[in-house]
């Protein structure tokens, strides 16, 4: 794909990722009106002998007849994801105690003068560049496009890489910005938060909260909804066991989701700047170090880990393959991203061999 191809792909997947979290909030708030509240759109009307001796027909759910609790569920997630867009940069910086990088400093002037390279080279406004007090080499790009996007670097990255090999860590930050993807990140980053608190809220609930009578299939006392009692009960039954089922699991889903978009984007990322500095081995060895520098990145979250160029926990978890490292890392092997690198370099100086 070329820069626009991408560009409108990550539009499309932002689109995609936001209409799953739509019908997560949907499901979530849906479940909660439906088992603790009094909405009930579809239940059967049920009979009762009143004190004159007639039947008086009423309708289970009549109370309310709005679903407030999916409402509010949607507000919640469609708040934090806008937050997310606004203040998600600054919330980030804040986060990780980033501060702008000065050209007093030698190393930071260095950086500042790589920024504006590629930004040049990308064709895009020189993002601001930030420096994270933190010893450990790693890196990030957040913002919501590239006129206010942000580079930062950990100062251990600073002290550690020569200057091609900040380069290549810049172009590929920068090759984030370019493709939209710290936009795609940072939405992820506030529905995850909101997925957190709805699923917190509504466990909570389930654990201390009490069940609405009769949602599982009305009162035992109706007499003419007894004959479909059952199958409609059976229904509802299965429709709880997947609402408490995702209560659970919710948070650790959208992470999940994060973490493989995260790892699929990390791959184009690398492509992209090598393409931008036309020297794949530059962040070969930038990838080199900082795969030695096992430690984690303390000063980095990790409700942001999967904006960073290697995962803030470690690196040892990229070093696995299989099925643990698909479904626990933010970041693709850094075994494998080497080597696509290196082939990359061979291919770039042996163009028959293409």
């Amino acid at each position: 794909m070329n820069i626009f191809e991408q560009q409108a792909h990550n539009r499309r997947m932002t689109a995609g990722i936001l209409a799953l979290f739509v019908a997560l909030f949907l499901f979530l708030g849906l479940g909660f009106d439906y088992f603790y509240g009094s909405f009930n759109p579809v239940a059967a009307p049920t009979f009762e002998y009143n004190d004159t001796g007639y039947y008086e027909a009423r309708r289970a759910g009549a109370g309310s007849k709005i679903p407030f609790g999916t409402i509010i569920s949607l507000l919640i997630g469609m708040g934090m994801a806008v937050n997310s867009l606004l203040n998600g940069p600054r919330m980030v910086l804040r986060s990780t105690m980033a501060r702008r990088a000065v050209s007093a400093s030698e190393k930071e002037r260095q950086l500042l003068n790589i920024v504006a390279e590629m930004a040049t080279a990308s064709g895009l406004p020189a993002p601001t560049a930030y420096v994270v007090p933190d010893s450990d080499l790693n890196a990030f790009a957040t913002g919501t496009n590239p006129s206010n996007s942000v580079i930062a670097v950990t100062e251990g990255l600073l002290e550690h890489l020569n200057r091609e090999e900040l380069q290549a860590v810049v172009a590929h930050e920068m090759s984030h910005i370019r493709n939209y993807d710290m936009r795609l990140m940072t939405v992820l980053a506030g529905l995850i938060g909101a997925v957190a608190l709805l699923s917190d809220f509504a466990g909570r609930t389930f654990r201390y909260g009490g069940r609405r009578s009769g949602s599982f299939g009305g009162s035992s006392s109706s007499s003419g909804g007894s004959g479909r009692k059952g199958g409609g009960g059976a229904v509802v039954l299965v429709f709880f066991a997947i609402w408490v089922v995702l209560i659970i699991l919710a948070p650790l889903l959208s992470r999940m989701l994060a973490m493989a978009i995260s790892r699929q984007r990390e791959f184009l990322a690398d492509a992209s700047a090598a393409e931008l500095t036309r020297n794949p081995l530059g962040l070969v060895s930038a990838l080199e170090k900082i795969r030695r520098a096992v430690m984690p990145t303390s000063a980095i979250n990790n409700g942001v880990a999967h904006m960073c160029i290697t995962d803030p926990r470690g690196s040892l978890i990229e070093e696995k393959l299989g099925f643990t490292a698909d479904v626990l890392a933010t970041h693709p092997p850094m075994e494998k991203r080497i080597l696509a690198l290196k082939v990359m370099a061979y291919q770039a100086g042996n163009p028959q061999s293409a």
